[in-house]
């Protein structure tokens, strides 16, 4: 059952169909068919911690969930299903994690779209596992090329300490990268929005080592949206299958202060937007959508004001649900292979 506590919000019953919003047509997961959009929470920010940052993020899944709940429909056929979170409850991190792979490996098994509602950055290490394992027990001789595009201030490649049990918000993709190396598969890693100062140097060089396509945030900027744009379609043409993650702390700090690290630069709504439509509109030969998977993450309800940065986040789940609603449009002519 879905918690009517959180979804809930107008009703206008005079309007009919027309009228309707995402609490009038969200649905428990276990009324999940063959196809639709899964919400999976990730409430924890045991990784923040770890990293050093501020706690608050494990509260940010729920926060999303209302801010999400009195948006307008406009996704047409798409079913949209809540499957409930995972929390971190015991400092358990790696555990987790795991859970929220096996949610989302078992989402894509029924051909579902999983949206994760995280949490601090560490759920991209779930996410990804869960987006792997969907392609390992299919048992097939190769696997997809994936390729993860991050909208995020910092790169997110530190190692983590120890052992990947170790690992924390700041590791995610250093840990995607030691996993990929060690199946022989092959890393690749989009990060849009970066922030020089608020990276060391080492990162910047283990980015380059790994061959990572970085685009700074004074580089997004309206007039060079198109050379982007062109950059991220060359990175989507050699890859198959497509992760999309969010870091809320890629957008400036005074329409998201409520992140663990706010951006004093950061990059302006539209430029995401119009990007993350291109995402979701790339292709592949058969005409199938490339996008398999995406999560929000670092939403800290502790910290906003007015609840903006949970608007924000709420409209990019808005954003990336309704464009998996619609064909694929004129927008990714050229984004296939």
């Amino acid at each position: 059952m879905i918690d009517k506590n959180i979804w809930q919000g107008r009703v206008d019953d005079e309007d009919g169909e027309l009228g309707l919003r995402f609490h009038q047509k969200v649905q428990p997961i276990e009324n999940a068919g063959s196809s639709g959009v899964a919400l999976l929470g990730f409430a924890s920010d045991e990784g923040v911690e770890r990293n050093k940052g501020r706690r608050g993020a494990r509260n940010a899944p729920v926060v999303i969930r209302k801010m999400l709940a009195n948006l307008p429909w406009h996704h047409n056929e798409l079913a949209i299903f809540d499957a409930g979170d995972v929390c971190c409850d015991d400092n358990d991190l790696t555990s987790a994690q795991a859970k929220l792979a096996t949610n989302v490996s078992h989402a894509l098994n029924n051909h579902l779209f999983p949206m994760v509602l995280g949490g601090g950055h560490d759920v991209a290490w779930g996410s990804f596992q869960g987006l792997a394992n969907h392609y390992l027990q299919q048992n097939t001789p190769s696997v997809p090329r994936i390729g993860i595009i991050n909208f995020d201030a910092h790169f997110d490649l530190r190692t983590p300490s120890g052992s990947s049990e170790h690992g924390s918000s700041g590791t995610p993709f250093s840990q995607i990268a030691a996993f990929c190396e060690q199946h022989a598969w092959p890393f690749h890693y989009a990060c849009l929005g970066v922030s020089r100062a608020s990276n060391t140097q080492a990162l910047f060089k283990k980015a380059q080592e790994l061959n990572v396509l970085t685009v700074e945030d004074i580089e997004c900027q309206p007039q060079r949206l198109s050379e982007i744009s062109e950059k991220l379609a060359s990175f989507m043409n050699d890859v198959d299958v497509l992760y999309l993650t969010i870091d809320l702390d890629v957008f400036p700090a005074s329409i998201a202060p409520g992140v663990s690290a706010p951006a004093v630069h950061g990059v302006d709504f539209p430029q995401v937007e119009h990007l993350i439509r291109l995402i979701s509109n790339a292709n592949d030969k058969r005409g199938n959508r490339k996008l398999k998977l995406a999560d929000i993450a670092e939403l800290n309800p502790l910290f906003d004001i007015d609840n903006h940065t949970a608007r924000l986040a709420a409209r990019l789940v808005w954003t990336i649900t309704h464009s998996l609603s619609e064909p694929t449009s004129h927008i990714a002519k050229g984004v296939t292979r």
